[in-house]
């Protein structure tokens, strides 16, 4: 049985922050202690906080070892500001979703009552690296060993079958991809810290054209994958008790304050083609990330998807976004392509999926993804995304997937509006 939030206590959003993941950090002349460090300055100074406020650390990083041969993040935490040294600090894995795991794990403590503000941080250094050695880590470390072997784009390979799996059960138009891509683009351009904001793609990067955008594998194209990035994100998560009092401080009230209202997670086999072949019988072809979906929805007491007004979620590849559209339920089991052609799900539609320019824009730090869709909704909830406000937003989900779909977060964030 899901556990309904009357029976938690509130976790409020007090402030975030994100770097520019247009940046290049090794050019800089910079390193992972150097980005650690302007996260959690910029999250800190955004929140109007300081280190003495905080009570404990949590981390997102999927692959830090092994990409910068640094482990243990939580020390490296208090050597990035000794401000926060003797702290309880902690680090999460969750491949992609890795950020998610680290909101999740600081709510825990939050709702437990063993501390009453957290800082989450979320981080990942990946363009010191070229992209077939950014490949070939990721592969290494979020798929199943036979599904990656002597795969130049394992990535990209998996995210084609599970595209091969909708046209067989369902059917499955490239344009529909296309479509998804295109607009997420172009929403990147009005996002002022999107690594793509400033990219010059013409109308043939979103076609068939194999000089435009040529084929990576399978179904997937160039503009079909989301790029190498570079980035931190951070939020301050706090309880009632502490929330109250910073709120009323800056002349608000507590319920104009973003909170995290529900959340799911869920975990299924890490062999794809042992997860696919689970899900013959279901009417979702990973019935795991229905169940996020629908356990975070009846915590917050969503009824239904129209209750949502802006939705940011995983596109790392554009497969993925039409797979998450499905699950979300915008249409019959399988058939999320209406709500695409109708745009339903894209600038101006009902319920917008991405209007941040999701990660193929935005960029995907991938321990920083989970915090940085977050907090893309927090702004939006409280009506201070600029250009990229979706009219009227009051409720979004948040919709983070670990490996080939392999884990998956949703959280749903609110607030009243003043």
């Amino acid at each position: 049985m899901i556990q309904s939030l009357a029976s938690l206590p509130p976790v409020y959003v007090l402030g975030g922050f994100q770097t520019d993941f247009s940046r290049h950090i090794s050019r800089e002349g910079k390193g992972l202690l150097d980005l650690l460090g302007e996260g959690i300055k910029g999250t800190l100074q955004q929140a109007e906080l300081a280190t003495s406020d905080m009570q404990v650390v949590h981390v997102g990083n999927f692959l830090s070892e092994v990409s910068s041969q640094q482990g243990l993040l939580a020390g490296l935490v208090a050597e990035a500001e000794p401000g926060l040294s003797g702290l309880g600090a902690s680090r999460h894995e969750a491949a992609c979703a890795s950020g998610s795991a680290a909101i999740l794990a600081a709510m825990a403590d939050l709702q437990s009552g063993r501390h009453d503000v957290a800082l989450v941080l979320g981080i990942e250094l990946m363009r010191h690296k070229s992209p077939i050695e950014s490949q070939a880590h990721m592969a290494s470390g979020l798929l199943w060993p036979d599904e990656a072997q002597g795969q130049q784009f394992a990535w990209p390979k998996l995210v084609s079958e599970i595209g091969d799996e909708y046209a067989r059960r369902f059917g499955l138009d490239a344009q529909h991809l296309r479509s998804i891509a295109r607009h997420n683009f172009q929403s990147a351009r009005k996002n002022p810290l999107a690594q793509a904001r400033n990219w010059n793609l013409e109308e043939r990067a979103f076609s068939e054209d194999e000089q435009q955008n040529p084929t990576i594998y399978g179904r997937i194209r160039r503009t079909d994958c989301c790029p190498v990035t570079d980035g931190v994100a951070g939020v301050v998560l706090a309880t009632a008790p502490f929330a109250a009092p910073y709120a009323r401080a800056r002349g608000q009230a507590l319920d104009t304050l973003a909170k995290i209202s529900g959340f799911g997670h869920r975990t299924a086999r890490m062999r794809l083609s042992a997860r696919m072949a689970d899900s013959q019988r279901s009417e979702y072809l990973f019935p795991h990330i229905r169940g996020s979906i629908t356990d975070a929805f009846s915590r917050a007491a969503v009824r239904s998807l129209h209750e949502i007004d802006l939705i940011e979620c995983h596109d790392g590849l554009s497969m993925m976004e039409y797979m998450i559209i499905d699950h979300f339920g915008f249409g019959p089991p399988g058939w999320p392509m209406q709500a695409i052609e109708d745009g339903v799900v894209f600038q101006g539609g009902r319920t917008p999926v991405n209007p941040s320019g999701g990660l193929l824009g935005v960029g995907h730090p991938i321990g920083a993804s989970g915090i940085r869709m977050l907090w893309d909704c927090v702004r939006q909830v409280r009506g201070h995304a600029g250009e990229q406000q979706v009219p009227h937003a009051r409720r979004a989900a948040v919709l983070n997937v670990g490996g080939a779909a392999t884990t998956s977060y949703c959280f749903i964030v609110e607030a009243r509006h003043r």
